[in-house]
């Protein structure tokens, strides 16, 4: 049929994107038209979760397979940094991945694909181990440490291993509102910008490596910045919004959550922000088409963890987790239930949805399946191309979700959810199919579930010194 036997796969990773901000999943107040039709080209996900409710362990997961009980990284790790490592931009990247770690870019190269890597990588500074170019990946682009990522006007980023200086001035990416300046001045504000928007140069090097390698079979993975804080986004994008919401400039001063950049309008900011994402999306889509490689080209696009609270963020009036509850950093289902939404004409059934509980673990699998290549043994994860292919009956489903951060561990079991909370022996435990919302604990009229989810616990992890877990 003129289709490859190895067809290209693009992974788009939004940071921080709630399972409530795109039209699809019930946003309202954020345009979101090229996701929405993507989704409405593809397929949808309703029970689909992130590795983490934070950054670095979620990429780890998504990349080697693995759930948070067995990963390498289950939590975000500077490597004991101290000092201002906000001016000493030398200070690069978090604790990287081990030598030799089998990721998806490496199981992909050696199923013949062209690898790259876009975005936020977060796994390993220059000159690391963990660095994308260590990892399987032979095109880098973009933010190699999640601390410079604060800023979308660096002051340089990261081809590979040369660094790529830009045309903007160095600025702290956290920093308050002058007291004696005007915060209703929008000319106050212009200090916190510059002349080159990442997000911008990183979609631009994916669409070239696009053109650049369109006939030969490609793996573009793309974890973008945005909607991370600080909120910053070129004026063309904030236009769009401006005078539309009601706003309180954000002054990143105490009390008002954690300091990132002030910003006058800071509901447009976020939501010109999620939309400048969801244009560029729609240029890559037009691109794969235009290419005539639609119908050869796979496109995944999800969130790595729940919406954040901090810096300019609003949550609740964008209502960010959509029914359920919590955020970014906590193990509730608004932490770590994402979109997922894919696309694959001729393949994948336009209008689909999926109900499968499934999470970052099972991508690699998935990518390994699509491209015809050898699954590595000892994964956490199972291929979601059944479900994807309409062949439900096929799909291999997962016993239980597990994840383990900051001394909390999780399990899904079915539509149960079981919670350890830190320091403590006793479950939560939430009946999803009931109570989405996870508002009532029913922990003590369910002692045979409480006690399987114990064991699981007990049973479905491995120890790790960097991120030991403590109870009691």
């Amino acid at each position: 049929q003129g289709r490859r036997s190895r067809p290209n796969i693009i992974m788009i990773m939004a940071d921080d994107l709630g399972y409530g901000e795109l039209g699809s999943y019930g946003q309202t107040k954020i345009r979101t038209p090229h996701l929405d039709k993507m989704a409405e080209e593809g397929i949808r996900f309703t029970q689909h979760y992130a590795g983490s409710p934070v950054c670095a362990p979620s990429r780890c997961v998504l990349l080697t397979g693995l759930h948070t009980g067995h990963a390498y990284i289950r939590n975000n790790d500077e490597m004991g940094f101290r000092g201002d490592v906000w001016n000493d931009l030398s200070l690069e990247g978090q604790r990287p991945l081990l030598a030799g770690t089998t990721t998806i870019g490496t199981v992909m190269q050696k199923a013949g694909y062209r690898t790259a890597a876009m975005g936020k990588w977060g796994l390993g500074g220059p000159a690391s181990e963990g660095a994308p170019g260590q990892q399987g990946f032979d095109d880098f682009f973009g933010y190699l440490c999640q601390r410079i990522a604060h800023n979308f006007y660096p002051p340089w980023l990261w081809r590979n291993d040369q660094k790529v200086v830009l045309k903007n001035e160095f600025f702290k990416a956290h920093q308050q509102f002058p007291a004696d300046a005007d915060p209703n001045d929008p000319s106050a504000y212009a200090k916190y910008s510059g002349h080159e928007y990442s997000h911008d140069l990183i979609v631009n090097e994916a669409l070239g490596f696009i053109q650049q390698h369109r006939n030969e079979p490609f793996f573009l993975y793309l974890p973008f910045t945005i909607p991370h804080v600080a909120l910053q986004v070129p004026e063309d994008s904030l236009a769009e919004y401006e005078g539309a919401f009601p706003e309180t400039p954000y002054l990143s001063r105490p009390g008002m959550g954690s300091s990132y950049l002030p910003h006058r309008t800071p509901h447009a900011a976020y939501a010109a922000m999620i939309s400048r994402m969801d244009r560029d999306i729609g240029r890559i889509l037009t691109l794969v088409s235009d290419l005539g490689l639609d119908e050869d080209t796979a496109v995944f696009f999800t969130s790595d963890n729940g919406p954040s609270w901090v810096g300019g963020t609003d949550p609740d009036f964008f209502e960010s987790r959509g029914p359920l509850r919590g955020r970014k950093a906590q193990v509730y289902e608004g932490g770590i239930r994402v979109p997922l939404i894919a696309r694959w004409p001729g393949r994948i059934a336009a209008g689909s949805t999926s109900d499968l509980p499934c999470a970052f673990w099972d991508f690699l699998p998935t990518f390994a399946d699509i491209a015809g290549a050898e699954t590595p043994s000892g994964l956490d994860g199972l291929s979601l191309l059944p479900t994807l292919l309409g062949r439900s009956a096929e799909q291999r489903r997962h016993e239980y979700l597990y994840w383990e951060f900051s001394n909390q561990q999780v399990v899904r079991l079915g539509d149960w959810k079981g919670i350890r909370p830190a320091n403590s022996d006793a479950l939560e435990l939430y009946d999803l199919a009931t109570d989405i919302g996870e508002t009532t604990d029913v922990a003590a009229s369910e002692p045979a579930t409480v006690a399987r989810i114990e064991e699981i616990m007990r049973t479905g992890r491995t120890d790790s010194d960097l991120f030991p877990l403590r109870r009691g």
